[in-house]
């Protein structure tokens, strides 16, 4: 009975391996980190080169004076640039230009996606042929979709004027819609939203698929069907989507450069003329780096600004709600 006992006490001995002292753990360790830096050393890479050093770079660039063509470097003058373009006509009518401009690409994204996702939510028939074709124009590329527009748009053999004037004898409806500034502007808009729409309105379909069935069972059997059930359960329940799809929306709404570029080149006269394409020219037309990266900068906090606010508001709503 001894010898067995022992017996036992000496195969567990065997068989349950001695704990690993700091000084083994610490060497384990040392060995599998250079592993790991590998892995992520690329991403590292990518971050610093294309965001942070561009990013430090353009900031310290806005506060000098430099013409990387005549210039061999650039002379540090503080705040001057960001003083000066609040005081430059132009710019000022850029940043208007690009506000009217994100206000109502807001809105018609916003309500247009959410009205587009609440009737492709319910089960109807070819759904999903439905949900891959108001997705196709983000596949789209904008500059692309840009000259279709443009040609679509012109006074004299586009399709917009054809239509309206020798197939519906709307005459009076046809004119050249990028020669004058408020159908110009509002051509920008509307190309900007039709190739926005889909993709804000799938985020909105991911929302609403996660709300749970039996929460909209219970509401329908509490009475709440057709648009109460939507005012008063299905909107409520995408907080979180609408915090997601409105920052998305502010910063694509507010960095508009390829349509207004592409369709009127900022015409006619300034009419559409939008921040960043206000930076591109300052910077590679006049190569004032400095001015062009306080322009930049002055966008960018705006666009912060802008994206925090509205996730405070999402938050403040959904503490309200809760």
């Amino acid at each position: 009975m001894v010898t067995t006992t022992s017996s036992i006490r000496t195969a567990k001995a065997v068989q349950t391996p001695e704990p690993e002292g700091p000084s083994g753990g610490a060497r384990r360790g040392k060995r599998k980190f250079p592993v790991g830096v590998l892995f992520i050393l690329p991403a590292f890479l990518f971050i610093f080169v294309f965001m942070l050093y561009p990013l430090v770079s353009s900031g310290y660039m806005s506060l000098t004076e430099y013409n990387f063509v005549y210039d061999d470097t650039p002379k540090f003058i503080g705040l001057d640039n960001y003083f000066a373009a609040f005081q430059d006509t132009q710019f000022m009518t850029a940043l208007s230009n690009t506000f009217v401009f994100g206000i109502f690409y807001f809105v018609i994204v916003m309500v247009a996606s959410l009205a587009i996702a609440l009737l492709l939510f319910q089960k109807v028939r070819f759904n999903s042929f439905y949900r891959s074709a108001i997705f196709v124009p983000i596949v789209v590329p904008l500059s692309l979709a840009a000259l279709v527009f443009l040609w679509i748009l012109q006074p004299n053999y586009g399709l917009l004027n054809y239509f309206l004037g020798d197939v519906l004898g709307l005459h009076f409806l046809t004119q050249p819609w990028l020669s004058n500034g408020t159908t110009a502007m509002g051509s920008i808009i509307v190309l900007s939203a039709w190739a926005s729409i889909g993709f804000v309105t799938i985020l909105f379909l991911a929302g609403l698929q996660g709300i749970s069935p039996d929460t909209l069972e219970a509401a329908e059997m509490d009475g709440a069907r057709g648009l109460k059930k939507i005012f008063f359960i299905v909107l409520p329940s995408l907080r979180e989507t609408y915090i997601l799809t409105g920052t998305w929306t502010i910063i694509h709404a507010l960095k508009v450069f390829v349509e207004p570029m592409v369709m009127t080149d900022g015409g006619p006269g300034t009419s559409t003329l939008v921040v960043y394409q206000q930076v591109y020219l300052t910077a590679f037309t006049y190569f004032d780096m400095g001015y062009a990266s306080a322009m930049g900068y002055i966008l960018g906090l705006i666009i912060l600004i802008l994206v925090v606010l509205n996730f405070f508001i999402g938050r403040i709503r959904a503490g309200k709600d809760a």
